[in-house]
């Protein structure tokens, strides 16, 4: 198991504070130094913001090319690896327009754009408070994917954006991540679907393995807990950890591997919900403080064995669509036809969307048009972090009056 990121969690002021960014580079400097000295591995140290939209106001919100520019000069002198400004929102329209052009500015800096999320309601009473799904909002999310996919020749600049339902704050994994008040905070993700694969090396039941999953959980949560809870460098406020089990594009580093140690013959064959819902259970289930989505990951490229299944066949959007239900992130790093467009991807974010609200749950969608690319032909992405597999068919068209609007709905949670 590695340490994922390290995410320091700040309002940064505009323009910009440097005092505010400096005791940021000082404290994950330190807290890298910290876990590493336990023996963890620590991938990358990271910072988000609040959102950009509230950062800048709406009146300065064409600024944040210049934004982006800023932040990431000020965040690679600090020996930050990744910085995220967080979604677009809604009531400021305008927000998601100007994400294409700042993708262009960094390959470091991250965006998300907010389709649906709580609404001011009665707040004991699930039944009757709400969250509202904003159809403006998801054709603006699918509008900036569709815009993004050119900016680099494999469609690579889609890494950098993320359309969210139901996300709060506090999630360390990016793009995803955002920042929702001024006094600083931190959080860690971890990269760690080798424990699961681990787990169900050649156990007889599912419910060994599990607890094989649950122990090893709780040994490095209370590790890290202790670690982040002891002084480091006048440390913000520890939030938890994001236990997902993110992979690696080895075999021993999968999820689908860790699936298909289950019993499973191939991830995306039935009984491939189960063996997510039981993992996802299994961080459920484990003692440790838990932030973020905590749940079963399935980025098809960063993972060997789905990304293998998703080249045979085996895996579609539509599995991956179904898992959400059941574990943590939803659809990430999707490679799709680079002539996808934006009427066919809001059909898509629609459910993830509905899906999100109906079960009360965080889900993110990461799409990935690669130009020039059909289904079924080979991805070539050169990057250390992606498996080769096969651009994905997306079963979607154009969505008919009346969902073809700007409505704002409200889903009650089940």
């Amino acid at each position: 198991m590695k340490i994922r990121s390290i995410t320091y969690f700040c309002n940064p002021k505009y323009p910009l504070d440097e005092k505010i960014l400096q005791k940021a580079g000082a404290f994950l400097a330190d807290a890298r130094s910290a876990y590493e000295a336990a023996g963890y591995e620590v991938q990358t140290v990271r910072l988000a913001t609040i959102p950009f939209p509230k950062l800048l106001g709406e009146k300065n919100i064409d600024k944040l090319p210049q934004l982006t520019g800023q932040i990431a000069d000020i965040a690679r002198g600090l020996d930050i690896g990744y910085v995220s400004l967080g979604p677009a929102l809604p009531e400021i329209p305008r927000s998601y327009e100007v994400i294409p052009d700042s993708i262009f500015v960094s390959p470091n800096v991250f965006f998300g754009g907010m389709m649906a999320g709580k609404t001011d309601g009665r707040k004991n009473d699930s039944k009757l408070s709400g969250s509202k799904i904003h159809l403006a909002a998801v054709r603006a999310c699918a509008e900036v994917i569709v815009k993004c996919a050119p900016l680099e020749p494999n469609g690579f600049a889609n890494l950098q954006f993320a359309a969210l339902a139901n996300v709060p704050a506090g999630a360390p994994f990016f793009p995803a991540a955002y920042h929702d008040r001024d006094k600083p905070a931190f959080a860690i993700a971890t990269e760690s679907a080798d424990l699961a694969a681990q787990a169900f090396e050649n156990v007889k039941t599912i419910e060994e393995g599990r607890n094989n999953l649950i122990r090893k959980i709780e040994e490095h949560g209370r590790n890290l807990a202790e670690i982040s809870n002891s002084p480091i460098s006048n440390s913000p406020k520890f939030l938890g950890m994001d236990f997902s089990l993110a992979p690696f594009p080895d075999d021993a580093n999968s999820l689908g591997n860790a699936v298909e140690k289950m019993g499973i013959p191939k991830i995306g064959l039935h009984g491939s919900l189960a063996a997510a819902s039981i993992l996802t259970e299994a961080i459920d289930r484990a003692d440790f403080p838990h932030t973020g989505f905590s749940g079963f990951m399935q980025p098809i490229l960063e993972d060997s064995v789905l990304a293998k299944r998703a080249a045979e066949g085996t895996l579609t959007i539509k599995d991956a669509l179904l898992y959400s239900a059941v574990c943590g992130t939803g659809l990430d790093t999707i490679p799709l036809p680079g002539d996808t467009t934006a009427d066919q991807l809001v059909p898509l974010l629609l459910d993830l969307s509905a899906l999100a609200l109906r079960l009360d749950k965080p889900l993110t969608a990461r799409l990935m048009p690669v130009p020039g690319k059909k289904a079924g032909d080979e991805t070539n992405f050169d990057f250390a972090f992606f498996a080769q597999s096969k651009v994905l068919g997306l079963d979607s068209e154009k969505l008919n009056s009346p969902f073809d609007t700007k409505e704002v709905l409200q889903i009650r949670r089940r």
